[in-house]
């Protein structure tokens, strides 16, 4: 049997990178990557292709790979909103998709994140994947997202055909990623908004590629949030990250500039988060990712969080002794959470077959 062709885009970037690498351990997908440049580690298996995904030529590529799943991960992330950076999100992602339309791809799967909801007051307790997408354009990368996934609406109508997974995931975290919750929380002195203290949902960076990798190997078209579990308000965040939390007005905040008269002391324009998302509940609801995508975080939030406070954070600060007690603190909680995991695992395979024992003896 030949193997299945499998391309992942931005496999120079982080995600696609690591997406690539955990696809090109299986012999039975042939994994090519696709960028402008290649990943910064050889990957053992991976069919390198330096392209841009604008690329005029990109249908005739798939078409002469036969590629069958596309994991698209060529994304930008940007705090504001640029030109440059929309050409290529946007209309990138524009053209991967047509590419696959006028060629044999039948599965795509894209990465986007629970932002696009929008954090307001008027938000219900949890966010469906139904909901309106309300999210803030004055950030560049949710901007970006809301045009990818309000382009891929329309696309679903003209290409039915086409299986087409977007997976929303919450802030994500974790000792090697950079997000704009890491970034906030790699500050010194992490800002908040006085009488604000919203909850808010975590994932841990491996259970991103975990997701990405089940969504291509099983067949979930639709949307779906992606989460861990157990719900955090932020106050607990940054004090399990360590950090000081600097409670602001919520005026001077979003408007200081004008209050002091200087354009560069606004606050908003100096968090690596939109102020409303400290601000207000944006919490997505996970049952269509445990019910349909069949899918379960192994890595819960506060374990997500201990994580990447253990590994980036105090390290910085304490004796090599100490750092090492930590580490060992933490492969025994990695040891303790792997044994969930296959024991979740096995009690799976073991319902999958009472299942199927149960119709042999109806048969």
């Amino acid at each position: 049997m030949s193997a299945t062709n499998i391309l992942v885009t931005g496999v120079g970037g982080y995600w696609g990178g690591r997406v690539a690498q955990k696809l090109a351990e299986d012999p039975s997908y042939h994994v090519m990557g696709l960028d402008t440049k290649a990943p910064k580690e050889p990957i053992p298996g991976l069919d390198f292709i330096q392209a841009d995904i604008r690329n005029p030529l990109l249908v005739e590529l798939f078409r002469s790979e036969r590629v069958e799943t596309v994991c698209h991960l060529a994304f930008q992330e940007s705090s504001r909103p640029t030109e440059t950076v929309f050409d290529y999100n946007v209309m990138g992602t524009m053209k991967v998709l047509g590419a696959c339309a006028n060629s044999s791809v039948s599965k795509i799967i894209l990465k986007s994140s629970t932002a696009v909801y929008g954090a307001k007051a008027s938000n219900p307790a949890y966010l469906s994947e139904e909901f309106p997408l309300a999210g803030s354009r004055n950030f560049g990368t949710v901007r970006d997202l809301m045009e990818i996934e309000a382009f891929c609406n329309g696309f679903r109508g003209q290409h039915p055909e086409i299986r087409l997974t977007i997976l929303r995931f919450a802030n994500v975290i974790g000792p090697q990623v950079v997000s704009p919750l890491t970034k906030y929380l790699r500050e010194p002195i992490s800002p908040s908004l006085l009488g604000f203290d919203p909850m808010m949902q975590i994932i841990h960076e491996d259970d991103v590629v975990r997701a990405a990798e089940h969504a291509v190997r099983n067949d979930y078209p639709g949307d779906f949030n992606i989460a861990a579990q157990g719900l955090m308000p932020l106050s607990k965040i940054v004090g399990l990250a360590g950090r000081v939390r600097l409670p602001v007005f919520h005026l001077f905040a979003y408007w200081g500039s004008s209050l002091v008269g200087g354009s560069g002391l606004r606050l908003s324009r100096h968090t690596p988060i939109e102020l409303d998302y400290i601000r207000y509940r944006w919490v997505a609801d996970l049952n269509k990712m445990r019910e349909i995508f069949q899918y379960e975080p192994s890595i819960s939030a506060e374990d997500a969080l201990r994580d990447f406070s253990e590994q980036c954070c105090r390290k910085k600060y304490v004796p090599e002794a100490i750092s090492r007690a930590y580490d060992t603190d933490l492969l025994k909680r990695i040891i303790e959470r792997r044994r969930n995991a296959q024991g979740l695992e096995e009690e799976k395979h073991q319902a999958e077959k009472v299942s199927e024992d149960v119709g042999d003896n109806h048969e």
